[in-house]
């Protein structure tokens, strides 16, 4: 009954761990990357009113003109990019801005090179499609390198995959390296697909954007993260015109446009500084580093809010399996990796529970 694509994907090891968790009680629950926030008051009101008022019917494809506005404008000014609202589109979220990305750009065969570990959509929604990620394999320090990116481009290369901060090892690129890896993509004339949903959980310096300075780059972004948004599905891509229209016309025949109320509401939140979420969850970071940082070597872990941990014993699923036998639910390695050596633990939680979760790790063997 299914198509052969099927076969192609496998299911989400990290929606596998939270749905086991939810059907534990009191479970130390590391497995979904969410802020643990809630949206801002001011951004609720905004939606609420446009309820009341009946904001109920679709927009334009692309997205309400005024939001439109705002993100180019917050694109300029945050970011450095030189955006015009003509350049942008609206997506159902960043996974929403990948679907349409990924539909519009790869025939099969085609080649994208991503950094691994990688965010599972990267790799899966590849497959699905026919295309071919090329693996560059940055273990132990998860340090995405320009020259081992080059090393893999072929003349069925693409596109270049990067994701900084990354999930799920929150390593940060440096500015010096996105540089580089501009100029190897210029060199090349490949597109940068650049997915900054972690653009404000940036700890120890500023976060620097890939399209300020090479015009061919695809910037996906949201407020899932930064917002505590994660449900309300509302996301932005920029890049070159002829992409943006491609994504647009796929649009019309898949998701029509972005949830019309949330649309409203956006305009607001880019208005509303996301400073305290990413204080919050700073301070959860280095918990993390305090207490985890005498049983593991940490590497990563400068952005977004994840650790990705090497198991004692080198096998990250078996690690796994130990830690949900003390109720600890924490993701295998080999669900964002070729390898399976390590896994991924979510701090976005309450400290209680982060303390707690933390202990229990360091005894497992």
């Amino acid at each position: 009954m299914l198509s052969e694509r099927m076969s192609r994907i496998d299911p989400s090891g990290v929606r596998r761990m939270f749905s086991l968790a939810s059907r534990m009680e009191n479970p130390l629950n590391f497995s979904l990357g969410q802020p643990d926030a809630d949206v801002p008051d001011e951004i609720k009101e905004v939606l609420i009113e446009a309820i009341r008022r009946g904001c109920n019917r679709y927009s334009p494809t692309a997205g309400y003109p005024e939001l439109l506005e705002a993100v180019a404008a917050k694109l300029k000014t945050k970011n450095g990019i030189n955006a015009e609202p003509t350049n942008i589109l609206i997506t159902a979220g960043v996974s929403g801005g990948l679907n349409l990305s990924y539909s519009a750009l790869f025939d099969p065969g085609d080649e994208l090179i991503m950094a691994d570990p990688y965010f599972v959509l990267y790799k899966e929604l590849a497959r699905f499609l026919g295309a071919v990620p090329r693996f560059v394999d940055t273990y132990p320090t998860f340090d995405l390198k320009a020259e081992q990116v080059e090393r893999l481009i072929t003349s069925k290369t693409k596109a270049i995959m990067i994701n900084s901060p990354n999930n799920p090892t929150g390593a940060v690129i440096e500015p010096e390296e996105l540089e580089k890896l501009a100029w190897v993509a210029r060199r090349h004339d490949l597109l940068v697909i650049s997915d900054e949903i972690y653009e404000d959980f940036v700890y120890q310096r500023r976060h620097f954007s890939i399209g300020s300075i090479y015009e061919k780059t695809l910037t996906l972004n949201g407020l899932s993260k930064s917002h505590a948004m994660m449900g309300w599905r509302l996301g932005y891509a920029h890049g070159p015109r002829e992409l943006i229209q491609a994504m647009s016309e796929l649009q019309q025949y898949s998701f029509v446009c972005a949830p019309t109320l949330v649309q409203v509401a956006a305009v607001r939140a880019l208005q509303t500084s996301s400073e305290g979420i990413v204080g919050q969850h700073r301070h959860k970071r280095n918990i993390v580093v305090e207490t985890l940082g005498d049983r593991f070597t940490i590497h990563g872990a400068q952005g977004a809010f994840y650790v990705f941990l090497e198991a004692p014993d080198g096998d990250g699923d078996a690690f796994v399996d130990r830690a949900v036998e003390q109720n600890v639910f924490v993701v295998p390695g080999s669900t964002f990796s070729e390898k399976h050596s390590h896994f991924r633990m979510c701090y976005a939680v309450p400290d209680d529970v982060l303390i707690k979760g933390t202990e229990i790790l360091k005894t497992l063997k």
